[in-house]
């Protein structure tokens, strides 16, 4: 079973609302991240979609239709934020920073439970202004470089 927040791109003060199991609200999000991720940065379909049923979702939405998403679950190392996406065309116009801002938000309080990501060095500067630090080498996942990246304090 799936859980996904759905967020109002212009109401987003307003709670996001929870959707469980739905294979359409779903698909949307598959296909916001197949967009960027497959096509785009031809990412293997197979390393893309994983660990769905395990991780909470979530999408910045305009009237139903999808602009972002991402997701967090829980892991062996803490908290992982990850497939942060976002449509071509809704890119700088604040949808990373809302979805990533709803992220948080879903994420329970734990204690010395660190949150991090894994960030595109592309995306490096947008997830520093949003609270992260960059820790340790440069990697790369799907043949894309990254660096680990860890919330310095949680608001």
């Amino acid at each position: 079973m799936y859980r996904l927040l759905m967020v109002d791109f212009f109401q987003p003060e307003i709670p996001a609302k929870t959707v469980l199991d739905s294979p359409k609200a779903m698909n949307d999000v598959f296909e916001i991240r197949r967009r960027v991720f497959v096509i785009e940065q031809q990412v293997a379909a197979e390393e893309e979609f994983e660990y769905e049923e395990q991780s909470n979702h979530l999408m910045v939405h305009m009237g139903g239709q999808g602009m972002g998403c991402g997701r967090w679950r829980r892991t062996e190392n803490g908290i992982k934020i990850e497939r942060m996406a976002v449509l071509e065309t809704y890119r700088g116009k604040g949808v990373g920073a809302m979805v990533m801002r709803a992220l948080l938000k879903d994420i329970p309080h734990v204690p010395h439970l660190p949150i991090y990501l894994h960030a595109q060095t592309h995306a490096q500067s947008f997830y520093e202004k949003l609270g992260f630090v960059a820790e340790g080498e440069l990697f790369y996942e799907c043949e894309i470089p990254h660096y680990k990246m860890v919330l310095a304090q949680r608001s």
